[in-house]
């Protein structure tokens, strides 16, 4: 499901599949003149905007002013390739920012329109939200794959602009030399390029989330935050604190990294669940 259905769209996006789970984004602000805008990382969490996609589709300016109501001050965006101008604009209305966005960038046939979207809405970092998982299985393709990452790096810092990579479950769970394939990736990615960890499910491909972030260290630029049982159904997916993920080890893992709230799916009000997770990370920076 595209999170901006009213424009042409080139593909669909749905979570909790291996060939699409892919709708997430990153985070960073710059000010038209490029100017990186800080942000308290620890008070200030995003919100991934693939939380209330639905919501969304139904009523744009309405959903987008309620997040703002909620508290959130920015947020990561989806599906912005192609349609940059209308995103920015209801951003704009809402007074939220968006300091991050996903998109495909390795293989694209067109990586230098992308880095033109992002610099509109005034990105700071675009992450790639998924190489299928057969992509995972030997170190030959784990480094084509950073190859890969290392020429779109080039292109987009001409531009201002860092690149990054969003893990699923399969990363952690294909196992390279004795350790988790997203390590090794991360090993031999150029420096340039910085990684998104979601941190749900690296917990449920197996690692503890924790560990994970201590030994990646700083290469670990944004958290995916987000609770329930671990498990790949996602419509069970809970608010931070209520579920089996140990969000303070977490936060406490990667306390320079920026917070950003999602949730793939969730049975019950979207936003008073999203609501309640900024709350958690709030109370627990204060």
């Amino acid at each position: 499901m595209d999170l901006l259905k009213l424009l042409p769209t080139s593909g669909t996006v749905k979570r909790g599949s291996d060939s699409a789970r892919v709708g997430c984004l990153v985070l960073t602000h710059c000010a038209p003149s490029g100017r990186v805008i800080q942000m308290d990382l620890q008070s200030r969490p995003s919100l991934q905007l693939y939380s209330v996609r639905r919501e969304f589709e139904a009523d744009p300016r309405g959903t987008l002013r309620r997040v703002a109501e909620l508290g959130y001050e920015s947020v990561e965006v989806v599906g912005f390739s192609g349609r940059a101008d209308l995103l920015a604009g209801l951003l704009q209305e809402s007074g939220l920012r968006a300091i991050s966005g996903h998109a495909h960038l390795v293989g694209v046939p067109d990586v230098e329109a992308i880095i033109r979207d992002a610099q509109i809405l005034g990105l700071n970092a675009v992450i790639d939200p998924a190489i299928p998982r057969e992509r995972w299985s030997t170190r030959h393709d784990i480094e084509e794959s950073a190859r890969g990452f290392a020429a779109v790096a080039e292109i987009a810092a001409a531009a201002g602009l860092e690149v990054g990579y969003h893990n699923h479950e399969w990363e952690l769970q294909s196992v390279i030399d004795g350790r988790p394939a997203l390590e090794v990736f991360a090993e031999v990615l150029d420096p340039r390029v910085v990684l998104e960890v979601d941190t749900f499910w690296a917990e449920v491909g197996g690692v503890s989330a924790p560990g994970l972030l201590s030994r990646l260290g700083d290469r670990v630029r944004y958290l995916h935050l987000k609770d329930g049982p671990l498990t790949r159904d996602t419509i069970s997916q809970l608010p931070l604190g209520q579920g089996a993920v140990d969000v303070p080890a977490v936060l406490a893992a990667a306390p320079r990294a920026h917070r950003i709230v999602e949730f793939d799916d969730h049975d019950g009000d979207i936003f008073a669940a999203v609501e309640a997770s900024r709350r958690f990370l709030v109370d627990r920076a204060a």
